[in-house]
């Protein structure tokens, strides 16, 4: 039974996190396609729904209007899990999730958007050596995070995971992961082995077809 609608594109990776929230909690959306290229996130139809006009939005079974894909993630798993495992009710735990949450958000995909707009509007040309410094100094961190840890928030897969392989496996086909970075490349080999994770690798592989062009040789 479809429980809601996604507006997404399989190119966008913030949709793809949720995306494998769908897939792991085992519901069903009904997955209607925001065409970027073709300026349908800008129709006043879609601002009418989502002001911001970015992907994903999310319209539930109730009518609730969700436009932020760590939101739209939290939420689901709030109503539709059968536990609490991918997004803790206990505080600590809930609070180490958040925090990577905020990385990707605040630090991670922002990385992502100032490499790929210029390319995405004015065919500019990228990695340049200021853009390999900072998303080394991101791949760094997240390493650092990873620790003695298989996930990113702790021994259980979040929705902090998704979150941030939607990004990096989008990133590193424009920065690879450089070895040193051994927990962090254990990660994405776990993460592509989850049994759901094609939601995710469709759009991520989209996405390496889209930067090929444009990347600095």
């Amino acid at each position: 039974m479809v429980v809601g609608k996604l507006y997404m594109l399989d190119l966008s990776p913030p949709a793809r996190a949720v995306l494998l929230v769908e897939k792991a909690l085992g519901i069903e959306l009904e997955h209607i396609i925001v065409d970027l290229f073709k300026s349908e996130q800008n129709s006043a139809e879609y601002k009418q729904l989502n002001p911001q006009h970015t992907v994903p939005c999310y319209v539930d079974e109730d009518g609730t209007i969700i436009s932020d894909s760590h939101a739209i993630m939290a939420y689901l798993v709030g109503k539709y899990g059968k536990n609490d495992s991918l997004y803790p009710k206990d505080l600590a735990k809930r609070a180490v999730v958040d925090q990577r949450l905020h990385f990707e958000s605040g630090n991670v995909f922002p990385t992502l958007r100032v490499m790929v707009f210029p390319m995405w509007t004015g065919g500019e040309k990228c990695p340049t050596p200021k853009q390999i410094e900072t998303l080394n100094t991101q791949y760094d961190f997240l390493n650092k995070f990873l620790s003695g840890k298989p996930w990113m928030a702790g021994n259980t897969v979040t929705i902090a995971d998704f979150s941030l392989i939607s990004s990096i496996s989008s990133l590193l086909h424009m920065v690879p992961i450089d070895s040193k970075y051994t927990d962090l490349l254990a990660w994405v080999k776990r993460c592509e082995q989850l049994p759901y994770y094609e939601a995710n690798g469709k759009g991520a592989r989209a996405f390496k077809e889209f930067v090929k062009p444009f990347l600095i040789q």
